[in-house]
């Protein structure tokens, strides 16, 4: 293990928990403040992704993709919820995910009709697609630099909204105790709509700037709303700084262990016990981590009632 190996390693974790962040914090509201589990949260990332790389290549500018494509998200979640998910507010949570389960299948197909099965391409821009060097003989790449300054802004953009606005009150009141929130005037409605277009917009930001990095294809929005829950459940469901710190420590314990397993296995047990066994434990460690925390801390790191 080298100190460049470490420090590449390092600004992955921060780049992939940055992302996951963007993903967790619509998440986590549209849960605290509505006590909705919205499994469909993986397809308005998927839909963002793909709206964004079609933008894109249709304008030839990844810049006018972006923009476009996160309003147009924005606008199709907040149609959804108007017209499917208000339904689903009074139902037991079991009926939310199946209904949104529903949702999450229908938007699969939707994508596989429109765009196609296989995978659409969608380029980073060309003064981000070379490298940086940070440090004499270490070199990063630009993009994901970008990245990383993207995921910090937003991050502190939604801090200063949540903590410092009017609108960020009634967010945190809504989280902490929504039947207070509606007995002091609170349009809790039109709020969650507000919240859930938010939400999306994150969520195609997180999809396009990922874009370059990994495959526009669908069923993407599944394993990564895995790891959003993951998020949520370590920080505390309605808190945006537990799901900072737990997008956070996700992000690092996972690229951590895929990039120090396999060579320790490799090292004491040998090549073939580092191919089976490596892999595996590395896709565990995040789950273990959720244990460890709910063992120690049940309600998250940072519950939102108090």
């Amino acid at each position: 293990m080298t100190a460049i190996l470490l420090l590449e390693q390092s600004l992955n974790g921060l780049q992939f928990g940055l992302m996951l962040f963007l993903l967790a914090a619509g998440l986590t509201l549209v849960f605290g403040i509505m006590d909705m589990i919205n499994l469909a949260h993986g397809s308005i990332y998927m839909v963002g992704a793909y709206l964004v790389a079609s933008i894109a290549s249709a304008s030839a500018s990844f810049w006018l993709g972006l923009v476009l494509g996160v309003a147009a998200t924005a606008g199709l979640a907040a149609l959804l919820e108007l017209t499917v998910l208000r339904r689903l507010y009074q139902r037991d949570h079991l009926s939310q995910v199946l209904g949104t389960f529903a949702i999450l299948l229908m938007s699969n197909e939707l994508v596989r009709m429109i765009w196609g099965a296989q995978p659409i391409a969608l380029n980073p821009p060309p003064a981000l697609a070379g490298p940086v060097e940070l440090l004499p003989g270490f070199s990063y790449p630009a993009y994901r630099l970008f990245i990383i300054g993207v995921g910090l802004a937003v991050a502190l953009l939604l801090y200063l909204l949540v903590t410092r606005t009017r609108y960020g009150m009634q967010v945190r009141a809504g989280a902490s105790n929504r039947e207070m929130a509606l007995a002091m005037g609170v349009d809790v409605r039109r709020l969650f709509t507000a919240v859930f277009a938010l939400g999306a917009a994150l969520c195609a930001v997180a999809g396009g700037l990922l874009g370059p990095l990994l495959a526009v294809q669908v069923g993407m929005g599944e394993s990564i709303l895995i790891l959003a829950f993951v998020v949520i459940v370590i920080g505390g469901i309605g808190s945006i700084r537990g799901a900072l710190l737990g997008a956070l420590l996700v992000g690092v314990v996972d690229t951590a262990g895929r990039a120090l397993i396999p060579p320790l296995f490799a090292a004491v047990l040998g090549a073939d016990a580092a191919a089976s066994a490596a892999p595996a434990l590395a896709s565990i460690l995040i789950y273990v981590l959720m244990a460890a925390v709910l063992f120690f801390r049940p309600q998250g790191l940072f519950p939102a009632h108090g």
